[in-house]
């Protein structure tokens, strides 16, 4: 259950680029997580845009250059330090592609990750174990589409859910 927020100057990014790059993010952090790339576990990943507009974006010497702030939060221990500096490179390649920004401008795009202790991530209403995301994961890899039924949470019904 990873999400990103991506928070970007305003007008950065053109209407069809902001979709695609989430979209990009979104499959880049599902792959760095080494989550199957299945229905479920897209739809668990959560991708946010946040703009705000180049007023507000400031050092303490005034208004900032345009920049970009790529906040992803994982469960702990989802990202060696391998993993990490994958994803840190791939989602800097990604931005500065859509912005046009220039590989100089790589020092203007920021990549935090922030890992969720077992026992404090939600979802509907319960305590996801991450123990059932691993579980979910083998089960869409061994036969797609049965990972819902290994996370409570993500159970549609009553039914679905283990006991």
């Amino acid at each position: 259950m990873p999400r990103l927020e991506l928070t970007i100057t305003a007008d950065t990014l053109s209407d069809d680029s902001k979709q695609e790059l989430m979209r990009d993010l979104g499959a880049t952090l599902l792959r760095w997580e080494g989550a199957p790339d299945t229905e479920f576990f897209r739809s668990i990943t959560w991708a946010h845009l946040r703009e705000l507009p180049a007023e507000a974006i400031l050092t303490p010497d005034g208004v900032a250059e345009p920049h970009a702030v790529v906040d992803v939060t994982v469960p702990a221990g989802a990202l060696s330090e391998r993993r990490k500096a994958g994803m840190v490179e791939d989602t800097t390649k990604l931005i500065l592609e859509a912005t046009g920004w220039g590989q100089d401008a790589g020092v203007r795009v920021w990549t935090l990750i922030h890992e969720v202790a077992e026992g404090s991530w939600g979802a509907a209403g319960q305590i996801v174990h991450f123990e059932e995301l691993r579980a979910a994961a083998k089960a869409e890899r061994e036969e797609a589409g049965t990972g819902r039924e290994k996370v409570p949470a993500a159970a549609t019904s009553k039914e679905e859910a283990p006991a």
